[in-house]
């Protein structure tokens, strides 16, 4: 049973998630409240993002729950090291952003919202999401497994995977062409590993809500 809750609350906080992130959710709070109000929109997003994740991280400690492995040292010391490196690497990918509209501060602070700007420096040049490169090292590198550890982290790859494809439909939308000649050569989590298509990228129709 602790599977299925925690199976159960991922999917319900991913699909959340997924939906206030999309054009749609964002052009229906505009008509309801405003432009005004989509400048707290992007803050709001990431504060309400995380605290309804942390009952996931309670279930994961309070359901019944059996210990997998514990990888020992001096292996286990590495695999912390490699944690370690992922959390610098997120950092640095959030660094390499806007990192004050990452969070949400700078749409407080700029009356006039900044058109968004593709990035493909830094980190970015060698995979097209970083973050979530970094994300899914730093969750598998971990020494100490559970059955409620692994199934919030194979829930959470799944997740990422979904979300990044699309996430990218909503930057096909966005950017065009320009980022349909980043996607095709660069890869999309693992650095080197390009899956060649033969059919070029379609862009998306815009959304109507």
């Amino acid at each position: 049973m602790s599977i299925f809750w925690l199976v159960l609350c991922i999917a319900a906080w991913g699909i959340v998630h997924s939906w206030l992130a999309s054009l749609s959710a964002k052009d229906l709070f505009r008509r309801w409240f405003g432009n005004g109000f989509m400048r707290l929109y992007r803050l709001g997003y990431n504060v309400f993002s995380f605290v309804s994740f942390l009952p996931i991280l309670w279930l994961m400690v309070v359901l019944p729950n059996r210990a997998l492995y514990q990888v020992p040292a001096p292996w286990m010391y590495i695999m912390l090291i490699g944690q370690i490196l992922a959390a610098l690497l997120l950092l640095v990918g959030v660094l390499q952003t806007d990192t004050l509209s990452f969070v949400g501060l700078r749409q407080l602070i700029e009356k006039d919202e900044k058109p968004a700007s593709l990035v493909t420096r830094g980190l970015y040049r060698f995979v097209r999401h970083p973050l979530y490169s970094a994300g899914l090292l730093f969750l598998w590198l971990t020494p100490n497994m559970t059955i409620n550890s692994l199934t919030v982290y194979l829930a959470a790859t799944f997740y990422i995977l979904i979300g990044a494809y699309f996430e990218e439909r909503k930057l096909l939308r966005e950017f065009g062409e320009a980022y349909a000649v980043y996607r095709r050569n660069t890869p999309m989590l693992i650095p080197g590993l390009i899956f060649k298509s033969k059919r070029r990228d379609t862009l998306p129709s815009v959304e109507h809500s």
